[in-house]
């Protein structure tokens, strides 16, 4: 996704150590550390903060109300009190969305249509993770419509990902993946785990599927991250970040490993194999 951004740049004649000059900095996963690293940023004095995901973006947020800020992959932004509204945002912040929470029950209803004997789905979350609590709500609504029960399986860190798969499969038929940035960095793990335990997955981003997992629907991150440099070049030039309104995504990709769902001895029916943007053989 970093490089979709540094293209993005290049795009608009921006050249890393050349014209401009990036520092980064890295949670690993470690919510805890996200505030000292956004004042680490306000103290070198940057022009303007990238942050990707809701936590990183609170933080950040926290840490300057000057500095502007551009967020991506943050799943509500009003819900989560980053933003007063999308078309006018207001202060120092703008960014995009990918909409993740109006999509959970969309990604559940594909589920259910590439298995349709499916009884019961898992699904991995974090209660620790406000926006999931959020929704929940709509993945609850989407199962009882569907008449599909719901295993709620929690994670709070990478190394509960093993075990929360392994309850998923002894549970359930089908897991699904809610959106939250350990997921992201983990998918070629979580897409082994989900394959091993020949659970059918279905993730927010193509780069869940691509890795090996079974499906994936959501918007086109890496291309939200090199739009976003847009946004990044419109500051620079002097723009308010809180006059560029929140950007949402105007297509979704439906991802589908035909190839993992060869291995899981799964049949996806046509009716959701013609929704597909995309499929890997």
């Amino acid at each position: 996704m970093l490089e979709a951004f540094r293209v993005g740049l290049q795009e608009l004649g921006y050249v890393e150590g050349q014209n401009i000059a990036i520092e980064y900095r890295y949670a690993a996963g470690k919510t805890e550390r996200l505030s000292d690293l956004a004042a680490e940023l306000v103290h070198l004095k940057v022009d303007v903060i990238l942050s990707l995901a809701t936590q990183p973006t609170l933080a950040a947020k926290q840490a300057t109300s000057t500095i502007p800020i551009i967020f991506t992959n943050v799943g509500d932004p009003v819900a989560s009190g980053i933003v007063t509204g999308l078309a006018r945002p207001g202060r120092n912040i703008t960014g995009f969305t990918p909409r993740i929470f109006e999509l959970d029950a969309k990604r559940l209803e594909l589920l259910k249509g590439a298995v349709p004997n499916v009884r019961r789905v898992a699904v991995l979350w974090n209660p620790d993770f406000p926006p999931h609590r959020q929704w929940l709500n709509s993945v609850k609504t989407a199962a009882q419509a569907l008449r599909v029960d719901l295993q709620l399986v929690e994670f709070r860190s990478f190394k509960d990902f093993a075990h929360a798969v392994e309850t998923s499969s002894r549970g359930s038929q089908a897991l699904l993946l809610m959106a939250h940035p350990l997921i992201v960095d983990h998918a070629v793990h979580l897409a082994d785990l989900t394959v091993k335990s020949r659970l059918p997955t279905v993730a927010h981003f193509r780069e869940f599927a691509e890795a090996g997992g079974l499906m994936a629907y959501g918007a086109n991150l890496p291309d939200m991250l090199r739009r976003a440099a847009t946004y990044v070049d419109k500051v620079l030039k002097g723009t308010a970040p809180g006059d560029l309104p929140v950007q949402q995504p105007t297509s979704f990709d439906l991802v589908i490993n035909l190839r993992t769902a060869k291995v899981l001895d799964l049949r996806i029916p046509e009716s959701v194999l013609i929704q597909a943007n995309a499929m890997l053989e």
